[in-house]
């Protein structure tokens, strides 16, 4: 396995397609876990991700972490063990603050962002490398607020082959994506059937992932529009990921009765 391999990679790219209308799609303490399994029988690791409000500068806001760590035989000879936090608003998706300490086999960063969206600026922290830099950047999303930013957005009416555009701030640059809707598919779950919505981003190719179209992810077609599978293809094996348990959700998870 490479050694940027982990599971937000997915999810954030997940991300850019939970979309409806309903402003109600998540609320604090919703709470998700997805277990990780390396060429489709190796557990790999475990990640959550939780949301809960809270103060920041005076000011209410929807605080959500994201953590991730592998398990078992994988983390013998590749340890990961990461967190990203980010601060945004409830009214009005806006990222205040982005934090990222990840430690992926030995590959580390540890860095925060602090967003200023009137003057259109991003002030990003290096601890590691003890080194501040202030960026322009115009209406941007971190990589865990753009999760919920997308999901006060509608695909219901999506047709198949149409595609979501996303730019999304990442360390110290603004990242584009394109996001493709494929269709709907019902799938099995240990929760039982489940009806989603299947998209695949366009995401880079040459560094982690096997060609430019080698992502998959399953989100359900509630109301809550949470993440239920993923699948990537990796230059060696593949990554799966799987909703293993939640809680807290803002509306019925809705499963299929035969």
């Amino acid at each position: 396995m490479r050694k940027r391999i982990l599971f937000f990679t997915f999810l954030i790219i997940a991300q850019s397609f939970f979309a409806q209308e309903n402003p109600t799609a998540y609320k604090s303490g919703e709470w998700l876990r997805f277990d990780m399994s390396y060429s489709g029988f190796l557990k790999a690791g475990t990640a959550v991700l939780q949301l809960k409000e809270k103060n920041l500068n005076n000011k209410k806001v929807l605080h959500a972490v994201g953590t991730g760590k592998t398990t078992g035989v994988i983390s013998w000879f590749f340890k990961v063990e990461d967190k990203y936090e980010s601060y945004f608003g409830i009214d009005k998706v806006q990222p205040y603050l982005f934090k990222r300490k990840i430690d992926e086999g030995g590959h580390k960063k540890n860095r925060h962002i602090t967003f200023n969206h009137k003057k259109n600026t991003a002030y990003v922290q290096d601890f590691l490398k003890q080194k501040d830099t202030l960026i322009s950047v115009k209406s941007p999303q971190d990589m865990i607020s753009t999760f919920y930013f997308l999901r006060s957005h509608n695909t219901e009416n999506m047709k198949k082959g149409e595609e979501i555009k996303l730019d999304m701030f990442f360390d110290n640059k603004s990242y584009p994506f394109k996001l493709r809707f494929l269709g709907h598919e019902t799938v099995k779950t240990k929760f039982g059937k489940v009806k989603t919505q299947k998209f695949r981003p366009l995401v880079q190719a040459g560094r982690v992932f096997k060609e430019k179209e080698s992502v998959t992810i399953w989100i359900s077609a509630d109301d809550n529009k949470i993440p239920i599978k993923m699948r990537a293809s990796l230059a060696v094996g593949s990554l799966r990921a799987d909703l293993d348990a939640y809680k807290g959700l803002a509306n019925p998870f809705e499963i299929v009765v035969d």
